[in-house]
């Protein structure tokens, strides 16, 4: 027997339905408006509530000297194997047991837990930088912990994108760790190509967000692309500048001497909470050493930028000469070789004429 319903019924019915889906956005909107206002986007109040807020606030400790300080977002850049790894471990293990790098200060009054992320090493690589065959594996101790990606990890499927899966295992690990510091080594291994301004935005806004959640202090490491070895170091030389520095609280950046190739200089970029003391005049040398089973950075010393930087030829090598005019031939534009070769513009503009 097949059941008829009247069509008035039905209308009825329908009624009753869309009336339910009404009062439906009519609670979601009731209760965005009845929400924490904690949570609004803005945070809104006189600026003479601000100043009030803030003043009775202890000032922000130095981490390392005055170019990372207490709870800001800090990015370190250098390019491939110069040793910024090296060093973000050495800043770490420093800031887990409560001492500091020379000429460095280090103001806080307690060890923190410090929470490194390892995109670049694995185990045992890590073990082979910290360990000695006469002297056996170094100590870091219990406040310096390191994670390393997890292969076998979340189907990050399971999330809106990737970017989402590893800052939600991120957070995760902070709270489980109970860090006070996070440094991630590198950003590029966070799934984003941050060259560009458009996926650098949403990354660094995420890692605000975490900072002032967790109340963290965070250094994230970053490459250089390829860059003129002639010139000094400068904001534009770390990959995906614009965006990244904007939305950094302070920077700095390790280079490689060319005056002595067993050093490294350390150079202040951007900082917010102090003068510059490491500019290009004022750098600060470092070597690389090993004491016992610990590879770290020993301090050597201040100089000027320039006197490490890569000294401009003053004569060409017949080679160099060949390769510039084979280049050329090739359709490449006089800076596209000056790049491929990393001499100046005006070089290669000089020998492509001479040879006319």
């Amino acid at each position: 027997m097949t059941f008829f319903r009247p069509p008035e019924i039905e209308e009825i019915r329908r009624q009753a339905r869309k009336i339910t889906d009404e009062q439906k956005q009519q609670n979601i909107l009731r209760t965005k408006l009845q929400r924490d206002p904690g949570n609004d986007l803005f945070l809104i109040k006189p600026a003479d509530q601000w100043l009030k807020e803030e003043y009775s606030k202890p000032p922000a400790r130095q981490l390392l000297g005055s170019l990372w300080y207490e709870h800001e977002l800090c990015i370190l850049f250098a390019d491939t194997n110069i040793g910024k790894s090296i060093l973000a471990v050495q800043i770490g293990y420093n800031l887990g047991k409560q001492s500091s790098i020379e000429p460095f200060g280090n103001h806080l009054d307690e060890p923190v837990n410090v929470l490194y992320i390892d995109f670049e090493l694995t185990a045992g690589q890590f073990k082979a930088r910290y360990s000695h065959p006469a002297y056996g594996v170094h100590h870091f101790g219990g406040h310096f912990i390191r994670a390393e990606f997890n292969p076998a990890g979340d189907n990050p499927l399971l999330y809106e994108n990737y970017e989402e899966y590893v800052r939600q295992w991120i957070e995760s690990s902070i709270r489980q760790t109970k860090a006070k510091v996070l440094i991630i080594d590198n950003i590029t291994y966070l799934g984003i190509a941050t060259g560009n301004a458009g996926s650098a935005l949403p990354l660094m806004k995420s890692l605000k967000a975490i900072k002032t959640k967790y109340k963290l202090s965070v250094l994230v490491l970053a490459h250089t692309p390829k860059r003129s070895l002639y010139k000094p170091i400068t904001v534009n030389d770390l990959q995906g500048s614009k965006m990244l520095i904007n939305f950094a609280d302070s920077a700095f950046a390790l280079g490689q001497s060319y005056a002595n190739s067993g050093l490294r200089y350390l150079k202040q970029i951007k900082q917010r909470n102090t003068a510059s003391n490491y500019g290009t005049n004022n750098v600060c040398l470092f070597k690389l050493t090993k004491q016992l089973s610990f590879l770290s950075f020993e301090f050597s010393g201040y100089d000027t930028e320039q006197a490490h930087l890569q000294k401009v030829a003053t004569s060409l090598s017949d080679e160099v000469k060949q390769q510039i005019m084979e280049l050329t031939q090739q359709g490449l534009s006089q800076r596209q070789v000056a790049n491929h070769l990393k001499v100046s513009c005006s070089t290669v503009s000089r020998v492509v004429n001479k040879r006319k």
